[in-house]
């Protein structure tokens, strides 16, 4: 007979080993269900964008216009003379700026107007008034009355605090962070303002830009709300009753 040959010896893992391994592969197999969950979630937000070509048309078209408008406005330039009786402007962003030049988006960062029907305070200056010129097809804007600028202010004054919005609810958030300028209640920063003084600049960079309520009507008869808006450009006092309208 032949002879037997020597069984393999299985090499032996202590059981507390094992059971770390399972546990370890349970908890790999958990997180990888849930990383795949994740993804599926994301996926589901991100839907495909398709861009018809009438977007196209019309963005190429808004650029040549702007771009048109901007060569004439350098080759005759308008009024740049600030009205003695008027220093302060409130400017109302009413029109979308998909598809405009460059230059015109610049402008609209610098006024802060990021989103439709915001609205900031300017200063007007030259400068100011050039830069108006420039945004003029997609903004409305006029001289406030000290009513309309107090109204803005209690209603839909913010703060802008460490990049957070915070309501103007008390004084002394004010005098903590503009009592070095002589301001320190919402009095003082309402005359600051409608009087266009010394430290103009620093009260306005302290307040968020103003965020307009829209008519409910507007996102069922856009065109209809549009019309009730009227043209965008200079206005003169008729702001005030754009800002009766949205505030």
């Amino acid at each position: 007979m032949a002879e037997e040959e020597p069984r393999r010896r299985i090499p032996l893992v202590p059981e507390n080993l094992l059971k770390k391994r399972k546990a370890y592969q349970a908890i790999k197999a958990t997180q990888a269900k849930q990383a795949l969950l994740n993804k599926r979630k994301q996926q589901k937000g991100k839907q495909i964008q398709f861009k018809r070509l009438e977007a196209f048309v019309r963005d190429s078209w808004r650029k040549h216009r702007d771009d048109v408008r901007l060569r004439r406005m350098e080759q005759r330039p308008g009024q740049t003379v600030v009205p003695q009786e008027h220093k302060l402007a409130f400017v109302v962003r009413i029109a979308d700026i998909k598809g405009v030049s460059r230059r015109v988006k610049r402008v609209i960062d610098l006024l802060r107007l990021r989103k439709n029907f915001t609205g900031t305070f300017v200063k007007l200056t030259p400068l100011s008034l050039k830069m108006l010129r420039i945004v003029e097809p997609y903004v409305a804007w006029g001289h406030p009355n000290l009513k309309s600028v107090r109204e803005l202010i209690l209603k839909r004054g913010q703060a802008k605090i460490k990049k957070k919005r915070v309501p103007l609810t008390d004084n002394m958030l004010i005098e903590e962070h503009l009592g070095d300028c002589g301001i320190i209640c919402l009095e003082d920063l309402i005359h600051e303002i409608y009087s266009a003084g010394k430290y103009f600049k620093k009260v306005t960079k302290f307040l968020w830009p103003f965020h307009l309520s829209v008519a409910r009507h507007a996102s069922r008869n856009k065109v209809g709300f549009l019309k009730e808006m009227g043209k965008p450009g200079c206005r003169g006092e008729a702001i005030n009753q754009l800002i009766r309208q949205l505030n």
